[in-house]
């Protein structure tokens, strides 16, 4: 091989070099700021091929998921001065990768633990300080978190350029001298609200039970009055038409009452009366 094709290849060997540097490859998942001898030039680069000066830019690649990053166990003091021992994490991403990277001093994830714990540990010492034992472990945890998270993402966007996504408590134990009291204590919580409950239902269901009977008195009484209002039309018609009667033939209606009562008075074989025989009693008995 003489000199001219040495020539040739070692050429198309430094292109192919330089061409090789010069490209590179953002992923999808993958956030990344362009440098110019360590400083930010670019902070805007998208997923897919990029173009960078060899020797004189420099690429610099992270991951743009969310990522977790586990708290250590921590003690907490509650509003009552009661100790609970947390387990917690906090799950975050990259934000605004150019002060993400310079915060961090080039996105090292030691540097993300050593400024983000101490704020989630300070915003959970407060938030459990406001708390009562009980409020913590059942009544108001997921509220507490929340703000936290909320209160967090404030100052870690401005600081760290990184959005907290999340945080949330993986456990919550009691120091075992504490358990046996604060157990008995949320027994007899549960134990003053069941018997809240169930004198509201008691009075509930007398309040129904007096609505009841007095709705049966009112009907009952209304019925009386109608049952009473349609006798007494009854007997006034019957009167009237007794009257009518009367009125046509006196005879006539005389002897039919007279016939009801013997009916009413000799109703058995064992029935006696004692009268005068001429009496008025015995007038339709009598033989013309």
């Amino acid at each position: 091989m003489n000199n001219k094709s040495m020539t040739v290849l070692l050429l198309i060997a430094v292109v192919a070099l330089v061409t090789g540097s010069a490209i590179f490859t953002v992923k999808e998942s993958e956030r990344g700021v362009l440098l110019k001898f360590g400083e930010v030039v670019r902070d805007d680069l998208q997923p897919g091929i990029q173009f960078k000066i060899p020797f004189i830019h420099e690429p610099r690649l992270f991951d743009g998921r969310i990522r977790v990053l586990e708290m250590r166990q921590e003690e907490y003091l509650t509003q009552e001065k009661k100790r609970l021992i947390v387990d917690s994490y906090v799950m975050w991403r990259i934000k605004d990768i150019k002060q993400f990277y310079i915060a961090t001093g080039g996105g090292l994830e030691t540097r993300v633990r050593l400024l983000l714990a101490p704020r989630v540990n300070e915003g959970l010492r407060n938030q459990f300080g406001a708390r009562t034992v009980y409020e913590v472990v059942a009544g108001e945890r997921e509220e507490l978190v929340v703000d936290l998270a909320k209160a967090i993402d404030d100052q870690a966007q401005e600081a760290l350029g990184i959005d907290v996504v999340e945080i949330r408590v993986k456990r919550i134990e009691l120091p075992s001298s504490a358990s046996a009291s604060v157990y008995d204590r949320m027994r007899a919580e549960r134990e003053r609200e069941a018997r809240s409950h169930r004198a509201r239902g008691a009075e509930l269901a007398e309040g129904i039970s007096a609505a009841a009977d007095r709705e049966r008195t009112e009907i009952l009484a209304g019925a009386y009055r109608q049952a009473e209002e349609l006798r007494g039309a009854g007997d006034a018609e019957a009167a009237s038409i007794y009257a009518s009667a009367y009125q046509k033939d006196p005879e006539f209606y005389s002897f039919y009452r007279s016939m009801d009562a013997y009916k009413d008075v000799f109703n058995s074989k064992n029935d006696l009366i004692v009268v005068q025989p001429d009496g008025e009693f015995f007038r339709f008995m009598k033989s013309e």
